[in-house]
């Protein structure tokens, strides 16, 4: 597969607050990549390094180019979608679309208007009389009709109810992924983009806690819950975190044999919110 974003000794500092340090990555063509870390962790400053829009240190290479200097090249082969807020609430819907057709010469207005002839979307209102559901499917009729190597999602379903979240990711997955493009997604409902994900990168203050991708984390990561009399055996083994609730036990392992664990219990995978909580904490 072609790599796409590569990063080396990448780092950034806001005055004396290093918020990425040293952070090295790859990314392919085709990948849906989900970017995970608490508050603070340096998501976003880690995307906007990769859009350009802030300046680092190391070396960042997004589609053959420099990002920070080269952002209006790169500008044509991206679409970036930070939250619900981010479009103007005084301009119609019919504006934005004009709008967007004037600036990027990959849209296809055709498309947008089919897209959202589908939904209950007025094009003569303007975005601050839509609902936060409606604001969405104006959104994705924008991104899905530009034809973009690469879409950037900070938190693109916040404050939206799980209906709304869940037909965001459906229609995306629908009408705008496919193999030669590459996705990545920030996002606090972990749980949500989990089944869709390629590739997770674990941020913990500015470091990369974890990179890998989904089949590895099924392979590397387990949960066991044992049987009663086989609690202190599976303690004995080092597990990267031990929970208690209801009066069961469960124990999350990391890299040990699925053939060992199953002799002391079930055993089943581990989910990413889970991974996170362990993760986040540093254990």
């Amino acid at each position: 597969m072609t790599n796409i974003i590569t990063a080396k000794n990448l780092n950034k500092s806001f005055g004396s607050f290093q918020a990425l340090k040293n952070i090295n990555l790859t990314i392919q063509k085709g990948q849906i990549v989900g970017i995970i870390g608490a508050n603070g962790a340096g998501k976003t400053t880690l995307l906007n390094s990769i859009l350009g829009l802030s300046a680092y240190d190391g070396d960042l290479n997004v589609l053959g180019l420099d990002p920070y200097s080269q952002r209006d090249e790169l500008m044509k082969q991206i679409c970036f979608i930070s939250d619900v807020a981010t479009l103007p609430k005084w301009i119609k819907v019919s504006e934005a679309i004009d709008f967007v057709e004037g600036v990027h010469k990959s849209f296809n207005r055709e498309k947008a208007l089919a897209f959202l002839a589908g939904t209950t979307v007025p094009l003569d209102k303007k975005i601050r009389q839509l609902s936060k559901g409606m604001i969405v499917q104006v959104h994705l009729a924008l991104i899905m009709s530009i034809d973009a190597k690469i879409l950037v999602l900070d938190e693109p379903t916040l404050g939206l109810d799980i209906i709304y979240r869940k037909k965001f990711y459906h229609q995306l997955l629908e009408d705008f992924f496919d193999e030669d493009r590459t996705i990545l997604i920030t996002t606090h409902q972990v749980d949500e983009i989990e089944n869709i994900l390629s590739q997770v990168i674990f941020i913990r203050e500015g470091e990369i806690a974890l990179e890998a991708n989904m089949e590895a984390i099924t392979e590397d990561w387990m949960m066991l819950n044992p049987t009663a009399q086989n609690i202190a055996a599976a303690r004995a083994l080092s597990p990267a975190s031990e929970q208690t609730m209801l009066g069961r036990t469960s124990f999350i392992f990391n890299g040990k044999s699925r053939a060992e664990l199953e002799k002391l219990g079930d055993v089943s995978r581990v989910n990413l919110s889970d991974l996170f909580v362990i993760l986040m904490e540093g254990k």
